[in-house]
């Protein structure tokens, strides 16, 4: 089944912007639990198919999550001696190609159809991101489509936060501030967004704070919204220049993460002890 449904499994993944790797078994010598050309594909949660179960199998999704937890992008082949290395009885010899096949993406949540929106979204788009865009004036979004980009028309912008995935990114940038507003408690109050920032001067940041408060959030949950946003190295302010400067803070966030991720592996990588194998 899984030979005939892999790509439309693919598909779904890519659909969802959720990373996975695809093991494939593309060398076999004597006695094996599959054959050459079997396949499997390892996301963060959970697997499609089998290499057949055992030890290989294990230590086939061990790596397969490592490169996902570490963001790594490169194919990699490994070989394994099943009766020495691994301890199981087939005794033969399998060599495994893992091969990331769906990028890693953030999913950013983006509120607002403005001039800096428009501008930025164009610059996201080329960045590992995947974008729900939203907005209640169908007629402010461009008519051609972005890859990478769902724009969603919704007369309840801030009933929307419910349904996003944990972990998002959040910027907030409508041409309502009684809006922006909304969109700020209701995203505090989920106290799950990696990252949160919404545009405006240091005059708005503290209108908010005071409103905020005044809703019972407290001054630690006000620490994770970000405003002003953007690089404070980056001046200007026609749309190019904020986007820019938008999109840098972006990506210093998202690649701080990737190094903490990196260092993780890389310490509980040193602490694992090797699996001792029976004879």
């Amino acid at each position: 089944m899984f030979k005939d449904n892999w790509i439309q499994i693919l598909a779904e993944l890519e659909r969802k912007g959720e990373p996975c790797v695809m093991v494939t078994v593309v060398e076999h010598k004597g006695s094996t639990p599959r054959d050459s050309g079997t396949k499997m594909l390892v996301t963060e949660q959970g697997c499609y198919a089998t290499i057949g179960g055992g030890h290989l199998e294990y230590k086939a999704l061990k790596l397969a999550r490592a490169m996902l937890l570490s963001g790594e992008s490169q194919m990699k082949v490994e070989r394994f001696n099943l009766g020495a290395s691994l301890g199981q009885c087939c005794g033969g010899m399998a060599s495994i190609m893992l091969e990331p096949v769906v990028r890693a993406r953030h999913h950013l949540v983006l509120f607002g159809a403005g001039h800096v929106a428009k501008a930025l979204v164009h610059i996201l788009a080329t960045l590992p991101f995947r974008i729900t865009w939203i907005d209640e004036r169908e007629a402010e979004f461009p008519a051609e489509q972005i890859s990478g980009v769902t724009q969603l028309v919704s007369d309840d912008p801030v009933g929307e936060i419910n349904s996003q995935p944990p972990g998002s990114f959040y910027l907030v940038m409508t041409h309502n501030h009684q809006l922006d507003l909304e969109l700020c408690a209701q995203i505090l109050k989920r106290n799950d967004a990696r990252y949160f920032g919404v545009i405006g001067s240091q005059t708005k940041r503290k209108r908010f704070d005071y409103k905020l408060k005044e809703r019972g959030v407290s001054d630690l949950e006000l620490t994770k919204m970000i405003c002003p946003i953007g690089l404070s190295e980056v001046s200007g302010k026609h749309p190019a220049e904020i986007a820019v400067s938008v999109a840098g803070e972006l990506i210093r966030e998202y690649q701080q993460v990737a190094t903490e991720k990196s260092e993780y592996c890389a310490v509980t990588k040193r602490n694992i002890s090797p699996i001792a194998s029976s004879a």
